[in-house]
């Protein structure tokens, strides 16, 4: 498995991701399921999950996501040290909605529960605030973030669904080495509005969530023509063809593909071995503008 490094941390982990979320979310997988996969991506070399506290069903399932990975990597027969689980904190899942809370007495208290969750032995390796809530500061919202680093609770902070402006407002209360925001064909922001290049820049990683569309689009992907095209000439699925597509827009980039079955994490992996020319990305720009 190829391997980058976690923003400036001198932390190296897998160039591929497992994003975990689908294991704890509506339609969950069994939990025994769920474990396999997980081991399966950990013999494959995967050294990054990403998961959250609100990877549940609801508020009465909060951390769901994050005791099945502690459970998983207790239970790996393989070396786990080298594992980095990113989770993070800021949504609440009412009835399976998503809810913004950037109260810092509930961050204060849902990383305390994330890092029992995570297993508490350790700092959570890298804790990520999930979404901006305008009801409070940023700097309201990081400060308990902050405190928890001091206290050993945390060791790198992340931020989610940030501007650049927010982001540099996050970096003037903590340091900062790592951005997730969405980017897939269809959702291509980030190459206009400054983040990806701010995270170039700022020596950031960059974690695209839902990279093959969610729930709804990733089926459509073989609807793109140069996608379809490049799948069927290099004999991969149109999956790796899109995280071979985002991994060639910046070095910066690090995919979390979310998984439920075996197959998937299988098909995912292969795309480190996927090069594209600058021409067939260019093929593809154009067909998903």
């Amino acid at each position: 498995m190829e391997n980058q490094q976690l923003g400036k941390t001198g932390i190296f982990v897998s160039a591929i991701g497992l994003g975990a979320m689908p294991m704890s979310i509506y339609d969950r997988p069994p939990e025994s399921q769920s474990m396999q996969l997980i081991h399966r991506a950990l013999d494959l070399g995967i050294t990054f999950i990403d998961t959250a506290d609100s990877y549940c069903q609801d508020e009465s399932d909060k951390h769901h996501n994050e005791r099945l990975i502690h459970k998983a990597l207790s239970s790996y027969q393989g070396d786990v040290s080298q594992v980095v689980v990113a989770t993070k904190g800021g949504l609440m899942r009412p009835n399976q909605s998503w809810v913004r809370n950037g109260n810092p007495e509930h961050l204060r208290q849902t990383i305390r529960v994330s890092f029992e969750a995570l297993g508490g032995k350790k700092p959570i390796d890298l804790w990520q605030y999930h979404s901006p809530d305008p009801e409070y500061t940023i700097a309201e919202s990081l400060a308990p973030v902050k405190e928890a680093v001091a206290e050993g609770l945390i060791r790198f902070v992340g931020v989610s669904n940030f501007s650049v402006a927010q982001i540099k407002q996050a970096q003037d209360v903590v340091e900062i080495v790592s951005v997730q925001n969405q980017y897939s064909p269809w959702e291509r922001q980030p190459e206009t509005d400054g983040v990806l290049e701010y995270c170039e820049q700022a020596g950031l990683t960059f974690l695209p969530w839902s990279p093959f569309g969610g729930h709804r689009r990733h089926q459509n992907l073989e609807e793109i023509p140069a996608i379809a095209h490049l799948a069927q000439a290099k004999g991969v699925s149109v999956y790796c063809i899109v995280l071979a597509w985002l991994r060639s827009k910046s070095p910066c980039i690090l995919p979390i593909p979310g998984a439920s079955k075996l197959s998937s994490i299988e098909d995912s992996i292969n795309a480190v071995n996927v090069k594209l020319s600058p021409d067939e990305v260019q093929k593809i720009d154009q067909q998903t503008k």
